[in-house]
């Protein structure tokens, strides 16, 4: 018996919610650690979310840029003072 051939198709359906496939940020996770020490009014190096989070420099300007900014909104600054790294905060 031969089988019917599945949908590849990911459309949602008409009672799914506009908001599905967003990734929810929790309490426990990296990102919200990041969050935690982006909303401290001194700021966070890039440096220092790399230590906390065991990530590479690259993942951790991917997920300011990538899902802070994009998936979720959140408008993220940075500042530079003369000598000093930069520092990334929310605002």
């Amino acid at each position: 018996m031969a089988r019917a051939p599945k949908s590849k198709s990911k459309a949602r359906s008409a009672t799914e919610p506009a908001t599905a496939g967003k990734q929810e940020l929790g309490t426990g996770s990296k990102a919200a650690a990041v969050i935690a020490l982006l909303k401290n009014k001194r700021g966070v190096t890039i440096p220092e979310m790399m230590e906390v989070t065991g990530w590479q420099s690259h993942s951790v300007r991917g997920f300011l840029a990538g899902s802070l900014r994009k998936h979720h909104g959140l408008e993220v600054t940075s500042e530079k003072r003369s000598g000093e790294e930069r520092r990334y905060r929310l605002r």
